[in-house]
């Protein structure tokens, strides 16, 4: 009977192993095939998709002779209509509107670098006169970008957006045809009269002032769709509401959205003319390796003192929260968000070692008792294992994926040592 139980065992494996080995159909169904042939992991997350309001977009990027990427796109319950909060992904896009306004507006001396200085003029703002975190013990916003891409900063980004105004930033996004709302700071419990109001913002090197601007004011927010989600909040005043959250006037920037903006950054040549970002060459590869550092490697701010920090922050595809090194040959550029229960990771994913490279986009709702602003979330239970097993598991197929031709990959390597 042992023998016969060892003997079935075995089959057992050997089963499983051929069916893991066994080519997929790159199809439609392809992310969900893939998720099944992983055993029992998935299985709870495929079983409340809907529920958990799941939505993956990978994107297989294969290089012709010349080294010209093509795409190849999956996607796995998306729906772009359904609403999530899109938290600190915002931030990458504002990012680079920041950068871009900069540009745009030529004034000599003028650069990323120049300390840059808030005033306070109305209701709910602040002003800013340093940053100890920086080199120089001055705000800018390269030091803000910086803050942004490597941890995720909401200080940071604020600041960016008193920058560029309510209104220029949403008209200039949407110009450039991304579908993306930006109505609020990140992290104050602001009304939407003072969100439209943006601060006095002004740069100035040795008391000589470069450029300043006056307060701006939004008068053309118009938000037609109402949405609302759950069946209780908390307010800010801690009380239970119980009736469903309103998310009407919160920030939009769907999954699909996220990407394509992404790809367009990190393949400009590949992207219409009206959707790319107008930065300089110098400015792209500045963000570029911001966007893959870790923390670790970063002493302004001083993150690599900071005991609470570990390389794989704000590295959730793939990792999670893992504590544990990365592997050296593998950088990922990406923005994540985390708030109200949703887990975000938009990434491109590099491994130099074994020359891959993809696109992998991935969102989840955390929040098992329908309760909003309670910071009762189950990001560690549910959102960072989903990432980092749906991260190893695309990284794994696209590991053992043949290509026609292998990607040169030289575009993305940094030197990380020079932290500025």
């Amino acid at each position: 009977m042992n023998i016969n139980r060892h003997r079935l065992i075995l089959a057992l494996i050997s089963l499983l192993t051929l069916t893991r080995c066994s080519p997929l159909e790159e199809n439609e169904q392809l992310l969900e095939n893939m998720m099944r042939r992983e055993g029992d992991f998935f299985e709870a997350y495929l079983a409340n998709r809907d529920k958990f309001e799941i939505q993956v977009i990978y994107t297989q990027i294969n290089r012709d002779s010349l080294n010209q990427p093509h795409f190849r796109t999956f996607r796995f319950n998306v729906d772009s209509a359904r609403y999530f909060y899109p938290a600190s992904t915002v931030k990458f896009p504002m990012s680079l509107l920041a950068l871009e306004k900069l540009k745009k507006l030529q004034v000599r001396g003028l650069d990323k670098y120049t300390p840059m200085f808030h005033d306070s003029v109305y209701s709910g703002q602040r002003a800013v006169r340093a940053d100890t975190t920086s080199a120089n013990g001055l705000p800018s916003v390269a030091h803000y970008v910086k803050k942004i891409l490597i941890v995720s900063d909401n200080d940071a980004h604020n600041r960016l957006y008193e920058f560029l105004g309510q209104r220029d930033a949403n008209v200039w996004l949407n110009e450039k045809g991304y579908q993306i709302r930006l109505l609020h700071r990140l992290e104050r419990p602001l009304t939407p009269d003072q969100n439209r109001h943006t601060e006095p913002v002004r740069f100035a090197r040795h008391d000589s002032v470069l450029y300043q601007q006056p307060m701006g004011v939004n008068d053309s927010i118009v938000v037609t769709t109402v949405v609302r989600k759950g069946i209780a909040y908390l307010n800010n005043q801690d009380s239970l509401i119980q009736e469903p959250f309103d998310f009407s006037y919160k920030n939009l920037f769907p999954l699909t959205e996220q990407q394509r903006l992404l790809r367009n950054f990190l393949f400009p040549e590949t992207a219409p003319e009206a959707a790319r970002f107008e930065i300089t060459a110098d400015d792209r590869q500045w963000v570029l390796r911001h966007m893959s550092q870790l923390p670790t490697e970063t002493y302004f701010p001083p993150y690599a003192k900071d005991t609470a920090m570990y390389p794989a922050w704000c590295k959730f595809l793939m990792f999670g929260n893992d504590k544990a090194p990365i592997p050296s040959g593998i950088r990922i550029f990406n923005k994540v968000g985390d708030a109200y229960g949703y887990l975000i990771d938009n990434a491109y994913v590099v491994d130099f070692d074994n020359q891959v490279e993809f696109l992998l986009s991935a969102v989840i709702l955390c929040n098992e008792d329908g309760i909003y602003n309670d910071s009762q979330y189950e990001y560690e239970e549910r959102g960072f294992p989903f990432m980092r097993e749906l991260g190893q598991m695309v990284y794994r197929y696209e590991r053992d994926r043949k290509r026609k031709y292998k990607p040169d990959l030289s575009a993305f390597r940094f030197d990380y040592g020079n932290d500025r």
